[in-house]
């Protein structure tokens, strides 16, 4: 019999990506706002309510700097802004987003207890397409849109809150016909939340009841920026990108500014880390020890395969308990390897439970263990899983579990908690590991990160902008490229290629894509070159492909005038409506509101419609159109002049060439462009975008993108590349047979 109480040591993981758009400056996603108000501040009031309860919070620096940005900087991001505004004063497009991405949160524990919040979901519908989408917005009164504005960020506010507020009460019990200061001071106690979170971390640290860990700073997959080749070491078969990416240098400035950021926010430096996903290797591990760092955690399936053994059953029982249940010492630092099953059941199972069969299920499957264990030895049972996800999908937002849970073991003298830091301080650094593997907590591997088609493409346009960034920086010394680099460290956070693949799926993937380009975009915008056409492609496949609102059905013949001279003469073209889709370039009162494309066999033809007539546009704009297939060629057309320019590429400049294209504005814009000139023959692609530039003489003057960079003000289409196929001479007899 046994008993010592046995060490429970529980890490609740907190962590957020960078969602701030480094071109806006906004953020692109709610997310940090919304789990703030939801799951970071209660956990920690839960356990006040249990003193003898003792956890280990770990907490991404990238999630504490964009706290942060919402508390001093008063922050926005999309979903604040339209919240925010009058249903009367949104565009159709800004409902259609309401209506469309306010129903983001779990649906059985989020939405459906609040019977107005329910009926407006009945009302969109619980499956659409774009085209219901549009339908349905007419049915939306404003006062439906404004409810709707409310119902989603009061779901969002944990119960705890809500219950305690005599204002947020009374809205619950309002239930409908919410009023726009009604809404303001709603948005307003979500601020109150937000700045209680990180003086509430310190206030349990400096008491002893929490230890806080940290991340490295933005979340990356440490082996994989030390050298992408690691992934073979679980997976010798993976196909890996075409560039290896090794830079050991941005894994270590991740981990010192990870810690240097915390110590700021706390005060003091963190005695331990976990590595994002649980990721290590020996080479991180030697590296994190040897910034002061005690102790790391990762999964039992690395264990075992460091180990060379099973550690369970081919049921899942664990069949060597001592070896599982204690830390082990790598490198000069400790490891501890969380029970996966224990940790999993809590994360993705116990939801689906009441309350009471839960904590009866976790007591006695940590008694099992105790029994397994001999008797006068100090063994560990880490549990480590998300500290956010979870706790939606559990009633009142898992806090009926949590409070069972702390209470059962406050009781049971068969069990003490303790914080990572603490077990070591009485029992010691561990047995010594002879070899640690290379993996993370998914599988042991890498696979989620690496491998895949989109994920390899990503590895890839990182590799490229980094030399590129590398480069400029090695031929431009004392220039301040610290913006670069920052966009390219929060673009080798993990979060992009969690999404990338076919592991994961989201409804917010595209944002993430783009959010991925976008930091790449920002490296070539501050060091004044430019913007590789490919970054403007999503990587995710299914979307790569630009579908027209109309397609292209035989030869136009259009007068190049600047007016429609004829309903006729680009009744066959393709067509897209510029405005359609988002992205951080796009805004709701774009110049241009439509794009006509199309070709005869020896031309093809652009026509552009502005939403404003063109002498009431006070931006001085120029239109940039770049192709991209079958070869590059940029053609810039500024209004006050006659003609639209032909530029080339020769090596890294745009030079400008002495043709003079066919071009006219007036009520609208029209080019004509000779497959001859830009070298395109029969059935090659042509690939092109465009751009509306303010200050045109100067885009004229020097069409290189360190002077186009800063004045794009929007793109058609706003991600990817317009495609058509150079027609053979009796394409319209093809389309009519």
């Amino acid at each position: 019999m046994n008993d010592r109480p046995l060490n429970v040591a529980f890490l609740w993981h907190m962590h957020q990506p960078s969602y701030k758009d480094p071109f806006s400056g906004k953020y692109t996603l709610p997310w940090v706002r919304l789990h703030g108000v939801k799951d970071y501040l209660d956990t920690l009031k839960i356990l006040e309510e249990f003193p003898c309860i003792k956890q280990t919070f770990n907490v991404v620096p990238s999630l504490l700097e964009q706290l942060n940005d919402y508390i001093e900087n008063n922050a926005q991001d999309r979903h604040l802004e339209l919240t925010l505004k009058a249903p009367s004063d949104l565009t159709q497009e800004e409902k259609a987003f309401i209506v469309e991405y306010f129903f983001l949160a779990n649906w059985d524990t989020m939405v459906r207890p609040y019977p107005r919040y329910q009926e407006l979901l009945q009302k969109r519908g619980t499956h659409y397409s774009k085209d219901d989408l549009g339908r349905s917005i007419r049915y939306f009164s404003d006062q439906d849109i404004r409810d709707l504005q409310l119902l989603f960020n009061l779901s969002w506010i944990d119960p705890m809150f809500r219950d305690a507020d005599p204002f947020l009460k009374g809205l619950i019990e309002k239930q409908r016909d919410y009023t726009e200061e009604e809404k303001q001071l709603l948005i307003a106690r979500q601020f109150d939340i937000l700045k209680r979170i990180i003086p509430e971390y310190r206030m349990l640290a400096s008491s002893g009841q929490i230890e806080i860990s940290v991340s490295p700073f933005y979340h990356p997959i440490l082996p994989l920026l030390w050298d992408t080749d690691s992934a073979r070491i679980a997976m010798p078969n993976v196909k890996l990108p075409k560039k290896r990416f090794a830079h050991p240098e941005d894994a270590l400035h991740q981990i010192r500014t990870g810690i240097s950021f915390f110590e700021e926010t706390f005060g003091f430096r963190p005695q331990g880390m976990w590595p994002s996903e649980g990721s290590v290797s020996e080479e991180v591990a030697a590296a994190i020890a040897a910034e002061g760092i005690k102790w790391i955690a990762t999964d039992e399936g690395v264990l075992s395969r460091s180990l060379g053994r099973p550690l369970r059953s081919n049921e899942g029982n664990v069949i060597d308990p001592q070896a599982l249940y204690r830390p082990y010492e790598y490198g000069g630092i400790s490891l501890f390897f969380r029970d996966h099953t224990l940790s999993d059941e809590v994360g993705f199972v116990y939801s689906g439970w009441s309350a009471e069969k839960a904590v009866d299920d976790f007591i006695g499957r940590l008694a099992q263990i105790k029994d397994s264990l001999p008797d006068g030895s100090a063994f560990v049972v880490p549990v480590i899983l998300d500290g956010e996800n979870a706790w939606e999908y559990y009633k009142n937002d898992g806090q009926d579990f949590l409070r069972a849970l702390y209470g059962a073991l406050s009781r049971d003298n068969r069990f003490k908690t303790v914080t990572m830091s603490e077990h070591l301080s009485e029992h010691g650094p561990g047995e010594p590991l002879k070899r640690l593997h290379a993996g993370s907590w998914i599988s042991s591997d890498f696979h989620v990160w690496i491998g895949h088609e989109e994920d390899n493409l990503s590895w890839d346009y990182l590799s490229q902008t980094r030399d590129d960034l590398a480069a400029f920086a090695g031929e431009h010394a004392g220039v301040d490229l610290s913006a670069a680099w920052k966009a390219l460290y929060a673009a080798e956070g993990s979060d992009w290629n969690w999404w990338y693949g076919d592991e994961h799926s989201s409804d917010n993937a595209q944002q993430f894509d783009e959010l991925f380009r976008n930091y790449l975009m920002k490296v070539y915008q501050v060091i004044g070159k430019e913007i590789p056409s490919n970054l403007y492609e999503p990587i995710l496949l299914e979307d790569r492909n630009v579908i027209p609102d109309t397609e292209l059905k035989g030869f136009v013949y259009p007068k190049i005038d600047g007016a429609v001279t004829s309903y006729f003469e680009w009744h066959n073209s393709g067509h897209i409506e510029a405005k359609r889709g988002g992205g951080s370039m796009h805004k709701a009162d774009s110049i241009i509101s439509d794009l006509y494309y199309g070709f005869d066999k020896d031309n093809f033809y652009i026509r552009l419609d502005p939403s404003l007539p063109f002498d009431k546009i006070c931006e001085k704009i120029a239109f940039c159109i770049d192709i991209f297939s079958p070869a590059c060629y940029r053609i810039i057309f500024d209004p006050s002049e006659s003609h639209a320019f032909l530029f080339t590429l020769e090596g890294e400049d745009w030079v400008r060439t002495d043709y003079l294209l066919e071009s006219a504005v007036a009520d609208i814009v029209e080019i004509a462009i000779p497959f001859s000139l830009i070298g395109a023959v029969e059935n090659d692609e042509i690939q092109f975008a465009v751009e509306i530039i303010k200050n045109g003489t100067e885009a004229l003057n020097a069409a290189d993108r360190s002077v186009l960079a800063e004045k794009i003000l929007e793109r058609c289409p706003l991600r990817g590349h317009i495609k058509l196929s150079v027609p053979p001479p009796d394409f319209e007899k093809i389309m009519w047979s």
